[in-house]
């Protein structure tokens, strides 16, 4: 299966993720839980990051994203670790996992099958398996849907997100041919440039997803900040003019009125080094709607940069 053919299966991916999430057989933690760990890297780690930002306003307890082979030293009894890697082969989740284990975290894994499903499954763990054989960062559908479900089954935020997850792949159904001919528009807009993609809170793992992908997909640098951190920062840097650049700006319409005023005048000091600026707006209702059409329409993006002329 082509990556192309994979990204078509996006909405459907998420469909089915419900189907999973619904029917996973979970146990509740034997002790209370302070705090939340979700670690993984990668096409699985990415799940945990734009979870994290989803849930951050409705979520009771702190939401720490781990990627590397070490685990906070918070983590403890009281803590609930999910624990996300496709293959369930990731050498650095896999070793997260165990240091997990030995600190008496409860533990919930997230994966197709590896060492990770079978040490889940020797030590009695909660485990929810997905559909395996495709490329992790093909696999997000999966991965983060099951995310919500671990944080709902434990009461930290309630099951508002299956809804909108319902609505979040209608919508990419409805409009597959409309995001498909704006993916293209935007992939020959980026041909031979480097792009510097900005986000606003609460988007910044959709624009960390992007510059995966097109790390990935399209084999290309690129970066990526936020508004209106990198208005402390990164906006001094635009000086030069370098027409090699491409501005990215993932949008929505409900961004926080001081932060779409630093976008337009973020836009006004890069132009004068480039020519090339993009917004990339998101449709639908919810946060979750909006984030899962701005990764699907930037999964194109780096799908057919990776092949336009």
């Amino acid at each position: 299966m082509t990556m192309t053919e994979l990204i078509d299966g996006f909405a459907a991916q998420i469909k089915e993720a419900l189907v999973i999430g619904r029917a996973a057989q979970l146990t509740k933690p034997t002790v209370a839980v302070e705090n939340i760990l979700i670690s993984g890297l990668g096409g699985s780690g990415i799940g945990g990051t734009i979870a994290a930002e989803l849930v951050a306003a409705k979520c009771k307890l702190p939401v720490v994203v781990n990627k590397e082979y070490f685990i906070p030293g918070f983590v403890g009894e009281n803590t609930l670790v999910i624990i996300s890697s496709y293959s369930g082969n990731t050498e650095e989740t896999l070793q997260a996992l165990e240091l997990a284990y030995n600190k008496g975290a409860k533990i919930v894994c997230v994966t197709s099958g590896g060492k990770i499903a079978a040490f889940a499954k020797e030590k009695g763990l909660d485990l929810i398996e997905i559909p395996g054989g495709m490329p992790p960062r093909a696999c997000l559908g999966y991965s983060l849907t099951q995310l919500f479900f671990v944080l709902s089954y434990n009461g930290f935020i309630d099951n508002y997100y299956e809804a909108e997850l319902e609505k979040a792949y209608q919508l990419l159904e409805a409009q597959g041919d409309s995001i498909r001919e704006k993916a293209m528009a935007i992939a020959k807009q980026l041909n031979g440039k480097l792009p510097v993609i900005y986000a606003t809170p609460g988007y910044e793992g959709v624009a960390v997803r992007f510059r995966q992908q097109l790390n990935e997909n399209s084999k290309i640098l690129c970066w990526h900040h936020t508004i209106p951190e990198m208005n402390h920062n990164e906006l001094v840097g635009w000086r030069d003019v370098n027409e090699n650049l491409a501005v990215i700006f993932l949008r929505h319409k409900d961004e926080y009125f001081r932060n779409e005023h630093r976008i337009e005048y973020t836009r006004e000091v890069a132009i004068r080094c480039t020519g090339t600026i993009i917004d990339i707006w998101a449709e639908g209702a919810s946060d979750i709607e909006k984030a899962m059409y701005l990764v699907h329409l930037t999964d194109y993006v780096s799908d057919y940069l990776s092949s336009v002329a």
